[in-house]
C-alpha cells in the first residue's frame, strides 16, 4: 500500500485542527451563562438639563467657521470655470 502524498497530509492536518478548534469554541459559548437579569434599565423620565449655555455670539447664517475671504484672482478663476461648465458641459 502507498502512503498519499504530503499535500494530502498537510490538508488532512489542517482541516482536523480546524475541526477541532471549531468544536471547542462551541462547546465554550454553551457554557458560557447568560446576562444577569438585574442589569439596571433607563430612567423613563430624564433628568432636567445639566449643561450651562455658553457666553459666545448665537450662531448666524452667514461665513462658515474657519472660512476665509477669497483672493478676488482666485473667485474669477472659480467664475470662469463655473461658467464654461454651464456652456459646454462637462
Amino acid at each position: 500500500m502507498r502512503t498519499p502524498p504530503r499535500k494530502f497530509q498537510t490538508l488532512a492536518a489542517i482541516l482536523s485542527a480546524g475541526v477541532l478548534l471549531f468544536a471547542t469554541q462551541a462547546a465554550f459559548a454553551q457554557t458560557t451563562s447568560p446576562p444577569s437579569t438585574t442589569a439596571t434599565r433607563p430612567a423613563k423620565v430624564l433628568p432636567d438639563q445639566t449643561s450651562v449655555p455658553s457666553n459666545g455670539p448665537p450662531s448666524t447664517t452667514g461665513q462658515a467657521t474657519g472660512e476665509a475671504s477669497r483672493d478676488p484672482t482666485i473667485k474669477q478663476m472659480n467664475e470662469d470655470e463655473k461658467q464654461k461648465v454651464d456652456t459646454k458641459g462637462k
